[in-house]
């Protein structure tokens, strides 16, 4: 061989040298590029589960405040009802002896005059009565309505309160 063939030999080797040199570190970058991408992203979907798991305990605990909530106004409500019932029940016995005595009130005698004092007392009575009858019931509806608002705007506190805290 000539020194030329030698000279061209060597500066391919050299070269081919330069190259795979330069070919390798090019795949160590990018083994080390993959890593950093892995690594990223393994610790990106960690923060995803994290915070998925987080949001759903945050969901339960909302729904479960709210599900308390929910059921505590149902045992006001039959609290209320019961309390409404029994009101009912003491009201309309009120009516009843009021009818009562209302029908009652009268003059016994034989003098036209008691006895028209008698009836108009007896008229005057079964108004009253008849108006006490309307009282009560219009009251007993008036707290009824109270007690479902009342209820009503507790619960929606209690599922705000739930919500936000």
């Amino acid at each position: 061989m000539t020194s030329w063939a030698i000279r061209v030999a060597v500066l391919l080797a050299l070269l081919a040298s330069y190259w795979g040199v330069y070919q390798h570190g090019r795949s160590v970058e990018r083994a080390e590029a993959a890593t950093a991408t892995a690594k990223r992203d393994s610790g990106d979907r960690l923060a995803e589960i994290i915070g998925e798991r987080g949001a759903r305990q945050e969901e339960q605990r909302r729904a479960q405040s709210q599900e308390e909530a929910r059921a505590h106004a149902q045992e006001e409500r039959t609290t209320a009802d019961a309390g409404a019932a029994g009101a009912d029940a003491g009201g309309q016995r009120l009516r009843d002896e009021a009818g009562k005595l209302a029908a009652t009130v009268s003059c016994p005698g034989t003098d036209p005059t008691a006895l028209a004092r008698g009836q108009a007392a007896t008229r005057a009575a079964m108004v009253l009565s008849d108006l006490l009858a309307r009282a009560d019931a219009r009251a007993g509806e008036l707290a009824k309505a109270y007690d479902q608002a009342r209820i009503a705007g507790q619960l929606c506190e209690r599922s705000y309160n739930a919500l936000i805290n």
